[in-house]
């Protein structure tokens, strides 16, 4: 059986540099990046691929050089025609790119500007070391930046990134590259181009743009190069009249090349514009020269004068009328039909847009595909077909003028209805098959929307995108199409709506729009009578605004909260959801207000109560995750009062009640949630392998793809805790990279994953890698969090490594009970354990009374207690009873602590607990002296 090990792009180029046989810091100069980082890429590969050492990882990039290429170098669109003539230009662009970095290709539809760059391209890809990179803006159909930045987002291989712009991720990803980006096709989004190329060449100093547009893009410092006709210079020597005779060769029957003269004066009739050019050469076999001349004189004498007969279009105009007209009208009516579909179709789609038989169809789109007004394509799931972005547009006009406009679009809205209904039901391939449809979609929504008459079609295509587009991972549009949605609906459909694009907001941690769109929905139900609905929409804004504060930018003021519980109570009535949403709201308002006026934890019963009260009620209801949301208030009482292992237990009921729910945004946002705290919740009362479950599924969800950073955090924090070296420093690669990419944002959350890592490579013995991760971690903020909580674990985790016990003894000097807020959560356990253990190895009078107290408050987790035993059998210098403890850390998951425990038995276990820490990736510790 052959098994596909995933290579992430960034260990894809550092195999390949490996396989050149550079050092780890000539490809970290090479790439960008630190000597650690590669490090680090290398130890996953090695682990990945399976190979011993670093000459066999080289020997492997040898041999799959080509496949590494094509996974990690950009590649330009491949023209399947020859590139004919232009030596000129090319030498004209090539030289103005080398001096300028933002140039725009300017010329008519059809002079062959793509083309024309995607020569001058391929010639000066050497000179951009971080790459090329082609982004063709013809499927965009808005004006907005952002949608502009989203495509270039995802031709780099980028996406969405909860509570960031596309813009931003582009920015982020280009700052410090030296790199070429083709913008091609950008007149018709141009506005939306030019803020972007502003803000793309002020951030990223190594970036040069080349744009190719009908019009120039009226941005600082943009060189316009004007591209011309293909030459005339020369009569039948030229370019244009070279051109014609390479695309009529290729029909099979040669033009003869005493006609070469009378070909020069029919391309000089055609302005020597590319696309006519070839157009008229592809009739050759039909019509020989004279009937191309016949017909061009007719259509060149027909628009003379006409309302079309701008300068920019004539030729490319003339050229596709005169093709226009050589079709028979069943002909052209298929091709007017066809050109709806914003990308490649198949028969039976057109068939169901043209309203004809698949026959007809078939036989039609072939002999328009022979006559290269359509281009086929062949893939796995048949042959499709695709006009070209000019034929396109030109056919769309063709469809106004027989008056079939609204007729045709109207088809294809529900045909695009169909097929979005076929593609929920869909599942392996799905991604494939929306990709393959989604302009259509968008385009018939874009539509649709401005026509009173297709208000219901508008609303169901919207509601189906919204869906997909969720399950697609792109959480932006399917937020925004949710909100379209809404637009489009009445009241009672608006506010289902509306709660599902709240929900979006949140899985992006967008707090505050999931708030305002959980009011919206509020009024929208009200006005369609449901005040029921009305109170569970007021009431869960006021609950989201508590247990999600951290996603908010502005906090909820706590008598706007109060207003809303207020109000949601009054139009609660009787019922069940309504009820249970103001019980669930009321628990956080409590339970926040303890928490912000510091009170004791002895004063957690009113929390707690009023936080099971909610969960009973949301139990009632039926509704999991209503049940969910009440038990995440209920964790959170129980953890401020200490009850580590009822919160833990919480936590596990939570992820069950979620396993079976339908991946809705509000089921997605929750279990993202749930996972998170059930890892946090397991690492508390000590069981690892729980705590590595949760957190790998966390790190392995799809909507966290492009959040590395936040996937990862709690697996980090646990991987850190069992000693598992190798999976920090493969998960930390992703973190830091995602971290970098999001902006390198201060978020308090990510302090334990960072201060995990930096335990690790203090035990390493890795300086280097050590400081990289403390400056991430001065970048969050120290915290009380952190110098009470997390902190104090890990930094005396690595004291007590180097065998430094006064320090460590010193790093947790504050009874428990003086910073209970910080630890009470996960940290509690692994606080007074470790305390203890250090007052032993200190030598501390007060060392057994520590153990005896440590004793009670560590009851039941087996890690916390296997160290309070270890630090009760060295303070009674008893080492069969110390050894035992090593059997116990072995139960528990934790490799590293069993390692350290037989180093501290010293004698002849010292060796093994050695050999053990070796394993690991740890540097030596130093055995207790006995």
């Amino acid at each position: 059986m052959t098994v596909t090990v995933e290579i992430s792009a960034r260990e894809a180029e550092v195999l390949a540099l490996v396989g050149e046989h550079l050092s780890n810091a000539e490809i970290g100069a090479r790439l960008f990046i630190s000597v650690r980082t590669v490090e680090s890429h290398v130890s996953s590969l090695l682990r990945k691929l399976e190979v011993p050492d670093r000459r066999a990882l080289a020997q492997h990039a040898s041999k799959s050089a080509g496949a590494g290429r094509s996974r990690t170098a950009p590649v330009l669109p491949t023209p399947l025609t020859s590139f004919i003539g232009r030596t000129r230009e090319r030498a004209e662009l090539l030289a103005m790119l080398e001096q300028h970095r933002q140039v725009t290709a300017v010329g008519p539809g059809g002079v062959g500007k793509t083309r024309l760059a995607l020569a001058v391209v391929a010639e000066a890809a050497g000179a951009y070391p971080d790459g090329v990179w082609f982004v063709d803006l013809v499927p965009v159909t808005n004006q907005d930046m952002c949608v502009v930045a989203g495509t270039v987002a995802l031709a780099l291989g980028l996406g969405e990134q909860p509570g960031r712009g596309m813009d931003e991720s582009v920015l982020a990803a280009l700052a410090d590259r030296r790199a070429l980006l083709v913008l091609d096709n950008c007149e018709h989004v141009r506005d939306g181009v030019a803020l972007f190329v502003e803000r793309l060449l002020a951030a990223c100093p190594g970036v040069t743009v080349l744009a190719t547009s009908r019009a120039r893009l009226m941005v600082p410092f943009e060189r316009v190069y004007p591209v011309a006709p293909m030459s005339l210079a020369g009569a039948g020597d030229s370019d244009a009249v070279a051109l014609f005779m390479d695309r009529a060769a290729a029909s099979g029957w040669p033009p003869n090349h005493a006609l070469r003269e009378q070909v020069a004066v029919f391309c000089e009739r055609l302005d020597g514009v590319a696309l006519a050019i070839e157009l008229a050469a592809a009739r050759w076999t039909t019509l020989g020269l004279d009937g191309l001349e016949a017909g061009l004189s007719d259509q060149l004498r027909m628009l003379a004068g006409g309302s079309r007969a701008e300068d920019r279009h004539r030729s490319v105009r003339a050229a596709l009328d005169w093709s226009h007209a050589l079709l028979d009208p069943d002909d052209r009516m298929l091709l007017r039909r066809v050109s709806v579909f914003m990308k490649s179709f198949g028969i039976g789609a057109a068939a169901q847009v043209v309203e004809s038989e698949k026959g007809v169809v078939a036989d039609g789109l072939a002999r328009l595909a022979e006559q290269s007004l359509l281009v086929v394509t062949a893939s796995a799931s048949g042959t499709g077909y695709r006009a070209l972005e000019t034929i396109r547009q030109y056919g769309m006009e063709q469809l106004a003028e027989a008056g079939e406009l609204v007729d045709t679009r109207s088809r294809h809205v529900r045909w695009c209805l169909v097929e979005a209904a076929n593609l929920a039901e869909v599942g392996e391939g799905r991604r494939a098959r929306f990709d393959a449809v989604a302009d259509d979609f968008r385009a018939a929504m874009s539509w649709a929307a401005e026509r009173p008459e297709q208000r219901t079609d508008a609303h169901r295509l919207a509601r189906h995108l919204a869906d997909l587009l969720f399950s697609r991972n792109l959480i932006v549009e399917s937020q925004m199409r949710y909100e379209q949605a809404a637009a489009l609906s009445d009241d009672t459909a608006a506010a289902s709506m509306l709660r599902h694009a709240a929900a979006a907001a949140g899985c992006q941690m967008r707090g505050d729009d999931m708030y305002r769109l959980n009011r919206a929905a509020a009024d929208a139900a009200h006005r369609s009578g449901d005040t029921a609905g009305a109170a569970r929409d007021l009431a869960t804004a006021a609950a989201n605004a508590y247990r999600f504060s951290s996603k908010f930018v502005r906090t909820l003021p706590p008598e706007e909260a109060s207003a809303l519980i207020t109000e949601a109570r009054q139009l609660a009535g009787d019922d069940p959801a309504a009820l249970a949403a103001v019980a669930l709201a009321e628990a956080g308002r409590v339970l926040t207000e303890a928490l912000t006026a510091q009170l004791p934890a002895a004063d957690a019963v009113p929390a707690i109560a009023c936080a099971e009260r909610a969960v009973e009620l949301a139990r009632r209801t039926g509704d999991p995750l209503a049940e969910s949301a009440a038990l995440d208030t209920l964790a959170g009482a129980q953890s401020w009062a200490g009850d580590t292992f009822g919160a833990a237990a919480t936590a596990r009921q939570r992820i069950t009640l979620l396993e079976s729910a339908s991946p809705t945004p509000a089921a997605t946002h929750e279990l993202i949630e749930a996972l998170g705290e059930a890892a946090e919740a397991s690492l508390g009362v000590g069981d690892l392998p729980g705590a590595r479950r949760w957190a790998r599924q966390l790190a392995e969800h799809p909507l966290l793809a492009e959040v590395g950073h936040r996937a990862t955090s709690w697996l980090l924090v646990a991987e850190a805790l069992v000693g598992n070296v190798g999976e920090i420093l493969t998960h930390s690669v992703r973190f830091l990279e995602a971290w970098q990419r999001a902006g390198s944002p201060a978020k308090e959350i990510l302090g334990p994953a960072v201060a995990g890592v930096v335990m690790i490579h203090d035990l390493r013995d890795d300086h280097d890698a050590r400081n990289e991760w403390k400056a991430v971690l001065r970048r969050i903020g120290a915290s009380p969090w952190h110098t009470h909580g997390y902190g104090a674990v890990f930094d005396t985790l690595a004291i007590l490594h180097r065998g430094q016990a006064q320090e460590a003894l010193h790093r947790m000097s504050p009874e428990p009970g003086e910073v209970w807020r910080w630890v009470t959560w996960i940290w509690l356990h692994w606080y007074v354990a470790l305390r203890a253990e250090a007052a032993v190895l200190a030598g501390s009078p007060d060392a057994g009374d520590r153990v005896i107290e440590a004793r009670t408050i560590v009851a039941g987790n087996p890690v916390a207690v296997a160290i309070v035993d270890r630090a009760d059998a060295l303070l009674a210098r008893d080492r069969r009873r110390l050894l035992a403890t090593a059997d116990a850390f072995d139960a528990a998951g934790c490799r590293y602590q069993s390692a350290r425990t037989r180093l501290l038995a010293g004698g002849d276990h010292a060796a093994s607990g050695a050999e053990a820490l070796a394993d690991l990736g740890l540097a030596p510790m130093a055995p207790l002296a006995w």
